[in-house]
């Protein structure tokens, strides 16, 4: 199982989240380093993981306040070629995700910057046509499956059959609540899913967590806090927990 951590942008700067109640977003605190500045909040989390892939969510963008172009191409530029950001930033369609996708590439000054993976949210997709569309044109884009309170957002959630290879099951309730991981509704999804990737995030504790995690057949896990707590570390890599 994969360890992807996990950068929330508002404000211009990285921010703890807590249960996705996102007025209570602050600056993040964090062992790693002594700033919020995202950029090195990014170096930090691939550093301390050994990751290839960072989750970035533009939580300025979703919450329609500005969209962080520039630090994400700061992002993409300082993390280079070989890497991936998946990047949620409130996406409703094709187009505005096409759209700041290239607006990140114009602001590079790479020549070799890390590749942009977009990742439509059900909190926020209008058109369940962006799927197949970037899909298309070569994205590989991946669907977050959201749910708050027990109940799955958006409109687009329930139809399994336009999924595409790769599905995030985003219980925002668990996202920094240090409840552990919502395995019940992972199962559930992942008993929809078939043979595509399911990836789980929020609500990892310590290692224990991630044991039970990867032992439910989980492709991957989305962490934050527990990396920037210092509950799970760069050893963890080398114990089969991180394959990042």
């Amino acid at each position: 199982m994969q360890v992807i951590p996990v950068l929330d942008l508002l404000d211009g700067h990285a921010v703890r989240a807590v249960r996705g109640e996102r007025s209570r977003y602050r600056p993040i605190q964090s062992s790693l380093c002594a700033t919020s500045d995202p950029v090195a909040i990014a170096r930090a989390l691939v550093a301390a993981t050994g990751a290839r892939t960072l989750y970035v969510a533009d939580l300025g963008a979703i919450l329609q306040r500005g969209a962080h172009d520039h630090a994400l191409a700061a992002m993409c530029d300082a993390l280079g070629e070989g890497f991936c950001i998946w990047l949620d930033a409130g996406f409703t369609a094709f187009a505005p995700m096409h759209a700041l996708v290239e607006r990140v590439a114009e602001l590079s000054r790479s020549p070799a910057p890390a590749a942009i993976v977009p990742v439509f949210g059900t909190e926020t997709l209008l058109d369940i046509g962006a799927i197949a569309d970037a899909s298309a044109c070569g994205f590989a884009p991946i669907l977050s499956l959201d749910y708050r309170g027990g109940l799955a957002l958006g409109s687009t959630h329930h139809e399994s059959a336009w999924w595409p290879s790769r599905v995030i099951v985003m219980t925002l309730d668990h996202v920094g609540a240090r409840a552990g991981p919502d395995l019940d509704t992972f199962a559930a999804v992942r008993a929809r899913a078939g043979e595509r990737q399911v990836i789980g995030a929020g609500g990892i504790r310590n290692d224990d967590d991630l044991a039970r995690a990867r032992d439910s057949g989980a492709y991957a896990w989305l962490v934050a806090s527990a990396i920037h707590d210092g509950n799970v570390s760069r050893c963890d890599v080398h114990r089969g927990a991180f394959d990042g």
